[in-house]
């Protein structure tokens, strides 16, 4: 079966540790990992990580996808210029095509209004109330929350939120999502040879 791409996108001051475990996965798990940027010029994260993106933001259609990464950055939280990428979260539910934001992701999805019928997490929920959104009876105390097709994490949560990512996909049987977790987020040493066992052909 030919799967969609998963589009990442990537910003200037994208936070380099919040979506590896995800993309690493989902890539050996058989899906292809596309950038998606505000241009087709090069942006820069917190780290210095210098990226290439594969396409700008006006070519990706929800159609061509199987999911939309949203990569947290100081950008979400100083002004609009990111401001395209939660309008394409939006036409991306709209479609019936999964989106994951974390950390200030979600606070860009928060001032789209996104979060306003849907559960959902974040790196606090005073963060996401100096948005002024209307869904802060909805905000979850977790380490990262699924409602339909929205995935949402806070910053300290990278491993859980891919877990969430990989559920949502259907990636990995269960059991192998459960030994990957307790492996990579609780440093259970006896998850690995589990996982071993759960993904040998």
């Amino acid at each position: 079966m030919t799967r969609k791409p998963v589009h990442l996108a990537l910003y200037d001051t994208f936070a380099d540790w919040e979506t590896g475990h995800t993309t690493a996965h989902l890539a050996r798990a058989g899906y292809e990992v596309r950038t998606v940027a505000p241009t087709g010029e090069p942006v820069t994260g917190i780290g210095g990580l210098r990226v290439l993106p594969d396409l700008a933001l006006d070519e990706l259609r929800p159609e061509d996808s199987a999911l939309l990464i949203l990569t947290g950055a100081d950008l979400w939280d100083e002004g609009d210029a990111l401001a395209p990428f939660a309008r394409t979260a939006r036409a991306f539910l709209d479609a019936g095509v999964p989106v994951a934001a974390i950390c200030g992701a979600t606070a860009g999805l928060a001032r789209e209004g996104l979060l306003d019928e849907r559960a959902h997490t974040s790196a606090a929920p005073f963060y996401l109330a100096a948005t002024g959104y209307a869904g802060a009876e909805r905000y979850v105390e977790a380490d990262a929350v699924t409602d339909g097709l929205l995935v949402t994490a806070g910053p300290t949560e990278p491993v859980a939120f891919a877990r969430e990512v990989f559920r949502l996909l259907g990636a990995y049987d269960e059991n192998v999502v459960d030994a990957w977790y307790r492996l990579f987020h609780d440093s259970d040493a006896e998850a690995y040879a589990e996982l071993e066992r759960a993904l040998a052909p």
